[in-house]
């Protein structure tokens, strides 16, 4: 497993991201409901396209993956302060720096992520 602090670093950088992703969101999400707060339109039968409610879906549903992506980078933190950062939670036994280095959040190993 590469070094704590490389680790570390790694996730503070991935942490960095998705907060700057999440607050882009969110004000994209005020913006679409300032916008339409006004606007008496039927966007239910608009032939442009997507509806505003869609929209407003599509949005909340990217926040949500965010907000997740978030916990999860902080769990994988408090696992490195515990010493418990690259063990399976499942079997005990150590995920593989190859599937660590791709998804730096990993919980599981390989195997145990495969048998779901």
């Amino acid at each position: 497993m590469e070094g704590v602090e490389s680790v570390r670093d790694q996730l503070e950088v991935d942490r960095g991201q998705a907060i700057r992703r999440l607050a882009s969101l969110t004000g994209d999400y005020a913006a679409m409901v300032a916008a339409s707060r006004d606007d008496n339109a039927d966007d239910e039968h608009d032939p442009e396209g997507a509806t505003i409610a869609f929209e407003r879906s599509q949005i909340g549903a990217l926040v949500r993956q965010t907000q997740l992506q978030l916990m999860e980078i902080d769990a994988a933190v408090t696992r490195l302060d515990t010493g418990t950062y690259g063990t399976c939670e499942r079997c005990g036994e150590a995920i593989g720096d190859g599937r660590l280095r791709a998804r730096p959040t990993a919980r599981t190993c390989i195997p145990c992520a495969s048998a779901r």
